[in-house]
């Protein structure tokens, strides 16, 4: 690194996804920087048998990009993310998910938006990728599309993602733990949230595309579903959660329920939508009565 060229970190968080990993570390390696800046990769294993490491070392020992593994082995992805963190050096971070793959202008189309707009980070859109065609039903309920926003647009907190994002290295400095553990899911959010409140700004580039591995397993109702209790368990973790949230849960459930078999008649894609909110209330009252239906740290698949 000279004082003139700016190094990006890219930050990976794995848990027993080797042929994910695998997929995008080979496509990290072929990343366009027209020779404004340099990066290297940063690995954090979440898990404690380390299974991540030879993927890995195969592919340090092939690329002329640097690439430095470390592990964290209490299970949980917040302190994955803060085990990443420690280990960069760069000027920059940028977050992907180890299930997702990069184009090959990715790195370049966020740093040049974060230069343009003299932000703190850009975001960018995670678009689901099938190897193989899913069914009707998938497609229709739109259940791996995610919202997308005009390049320049200011996000808020509930639109911050890990998946995709270019930050500035020193916003992490004025914090020990930049992810809070005690989030199960939705970490990433907390964490914009808190930034944003502090003052940070964060933008969105259209243009800076990553795409979502989204194999057949999790096509399946319990995938979906064990998911959804997941994200509903969460909730007490949110600053703003109170009583009118819990009045709310409530209320959905029994709706949601009654409107099963109408939506069972409008299509599968209707019941499952139905289901998975449903499955959301379900987990947050769950969580207000001290009940963890989901006891593994992480829905993989």
């Amino acid at each position: 690194m000279t004082e003139q060229l700016k190094h990006i970190s890219v930050c990976v968080c794995s848990y027993k996804r080797p042929d994910f990993l695998k997929h995008l570390l080979s496509e990290l390696g072929s990343q366009e920087t027209n020779g404004l800046f340099s990066y290297s990769i940063v690995v954090a294993d979440n898990d404690g048998l380390e299974s991540a490491w030879p993927v890995v070392s195969n592919f340090a020992a092939t690329s002329s990009i640097p690439v430095r593994y470390c592990v964290e082995p209490r299970q949980n992805i917040a302190l994955a993310r803060n085990r990443a963190i420690e280990n960069t050096d760069g000027d920059f971070v940028a977050f992907i998910d180890d299930d997702e793959f990069p184009t090959k202008l990715w790195l370049l189309t966020l740093f040049k938006a974060c230069g343009e707009y003299g932000v703190d980070g850009v975001l960018g859109p995670v678009k689901p990728h099938f190897d193989e065609e899913p069914p009707q039903w998938v497609l229709k309920g739109k259940f791996y599309e995610r919202p997308t926003y005009p390049t320049g647009f200011v996000i808020d907190g509930s639109k911050g993602r890990t998946g995709n994002v270019l930050l500035k290295r020193r916003i992490f400095t004025s914090c020990s733990q930049p992810f809070r553990p005690e989030f199960r899911t939705g970490e990433d959010q907390d964490f914009f949230r808190r930034m944003i409140d502090s003052g940070r700004t964060f933008i969105w580039c259209n243009e800076a595309v990553v795409y979502e591995v989204v194999p057949s397993i999790r096509w399946k109702w319990t995938f979906m579903l064990r998911r959804a209790l997941l994200r509903g368990t969460n909730s007490l973790a949110h600053p703003n959660f109170g009583v009118l949230h819990i009045a709310k849960s409530v209320i959905a459930v029994p709706a949601y329920i009654a409107a099963l078999p109408f939506a069972l008649v409008l299509g599968r894609f209707r019941l499952m939508t139905c289901l998975v909110k449903l499955f959301d209330h379900i987990g947050r009252l769950l969580a207000v009565l001290g009940v963890n239906p989901i006891s593994e740290p992480y829905i993989t698949g």
